[in-house]
């Protein structure tokens, strides 16, 4: 095998199952393989927030003058994104040596496509000696592949109610399986103003270095500027996160209380967290693209992420119609999705994913229609991400806005030419 191409579709018949919880495989696997950090390595799970958690400790890390490595999951266009080396996706010809030495370590072993890419992944990062890795857990916390790594800071974000087949039917169980990134005697950084009690007796029962909201850092500000406090330090002043969207500050709060219990390890000036968090990118996370009409584009796939983005969207403003493109895994729990984000949707565009794991158009609007309280709106179904969003901008005034939301292949799907710049078709020369 010779590209990335070749050890992708490799890794994807290795496994019977695209998802296999358990560590044994992984861990020896890992072992075999000598996998191992000489830095210090944060890890970050969560329902939602993860990706935004990262990215501001990256942007942060960076600007202190740090080499940063940070492998987040799934991808929104290319694999290489899963993998940030000082800022940059990785360059695909990198990957092969360790692709290759995954494949060498697990002989008889069966690794799943994200166990397989998980590890050559970090392989890879490992081999690049930076200063500080990140690692986002995929799915869970316990059981994901991440968790052979002994990190020496665990951050957990927010937790609802997703991926309940693996997880458990409820934020405890939910919590409980996220708790398993945490370690003893290393900073536990909760992030969730209102945690599972299963998440703190789990810190406890280990004796963790537990950090929570609200006890042990805060925030405060008003419209201009916000502060952080926290054990002994305060920084003020603080500009918002360049990530919009009113959750970015509990995330942000999270990053912050992580760095400041790593400061022994990874000392970090004022300056570095202002510049970090007024300069940190990540696309696909309430993402507003400017043109006529405006664009959003958001990874929220779950009611709680749907929620957030509701909110983000009343706070843009009037716009005479919003039209939303959406398509979404099977296994989501529609109902909440649709009922909150429903009042604000004019034009429904369902869209047919590239994965056998999602949900398809036809059925995303037979369930919706079932549930549809508003006689004035109206939607189709398409074949492809692209194809829903040409066909809602053939039907848009400038004045109007779009929302790509749902699967991370939704928003990818719409992304894989390069962000679109729009423009209503009267709006054009000659129209």
């Amino acid at each position: 095998m010779e590209t990335l191409a070749d050890w992708l579709a490799h890794a994807e018949q290795l496994h019977a199952k695209n998802i296999d919880m358990g560590l044994d495989r992984v861990r020896t696997v890992a072992e075999r393989m000598g996998l191992r950090f000489d830095c210090p390595v944060l890890t970050v799970a969560g329902t939602n927030g993860k990706g935004s958690t990262c990215a501001m400790l990256e942007s942060i890390l960076t600007h202190a003058g740090y080499r940063t490595a940070v492998y987040t999951s799934p991808h929104l266009v290319n694999f290489e994104e899963r993998l940030r080396l000082a800022g940059e996706a990785v360059d695909a010809a990198k990957l092969i040596a360790h692709f290759e030495a995954v494949e060498l370590a697990r002989a008889e072993i069966s690794l799943t496509y994200f166990e397989f890419t998980t590890l050559a992944l970090m392989r890879c990062a490992a081999a690049e000696k930076p200063d500080a890795v990140i690692l986002e857990v995929g799915l869970g916390g316990r059981l994901d592949a991440v968790n052979v790594i002994n990190a020496d800071c665990a951050i957990i974000t927010s937790i609802d109610l997703d991926h309940m087949d693996f997880l458990g039917p409820d934020r405890e169980s939910i919590g409980f399986e996220k708790a398993g990134i945490l370690r003893t005697g290393k900073p536990a950084i909760v992030s969730d103003p209102v945690p599972p009690q299963s998440v703190l007796d789990h810190a406890r029962a280990i004796g963790a270095d537990l950090w929570r909201f609200g006890h042990d850092f805060n925030v405060s500000g008003d419209k201009q500027q916000w502060g952080w406090s926290g054990r002994g330090r305060r920084y003020s002043g603080l500009a918002y996160p360049a990530l919009r969207g009113a959750n970015q500050l509990i995330n942000a709060a999270g990053a912050l209380a992580a760095l400041e219990a790593l400061r022994p390890l990874l000392p970090i000036n004022a300056q570095a967290i202002r510049t970090g968090l007024s300069m940190v990118d990540l696309p696909g996370r309430f993402q507003i693209v400017p043109g006529q009409p405006a664009l959003v584009l958001d990874v929220a796939h779950n009611a709680h992420a749907v929620a957030a983005l509701a909110e983000n969207l009343d706070a843009m403003g009037f716009f005479p119609t919003t039209r939303a493109v959406f398509g979404v895994m099977a296994d989501k729990d529609l109902a909440p999705i649709l009922a909150r984000i429903g009042p604000l949707i004019d034009r429904w565009y369902f869209t047919d994913l590239p994965t056998l794991r999602a949900a398809k158009a036809a059925d995303l609007m037979q369930r919706w229609q079932a549930q549809n309280p508003r006689g004035d709106v109206v939607a189709s179904v398409h074949a492809a991400p692209l194809e829903a969003l040409q066909a809602a901008i053939d039907e848009s005034d400038p004045a109007d806005r779009i929302v790509v939301f749902g699967s991370f292949f939704t928003v990818g799907g719409v992304l894989v030419h390069g962000t679109p710049r729009l423009q209503a078709k009267h709006l054009l020369p000659g129209a």
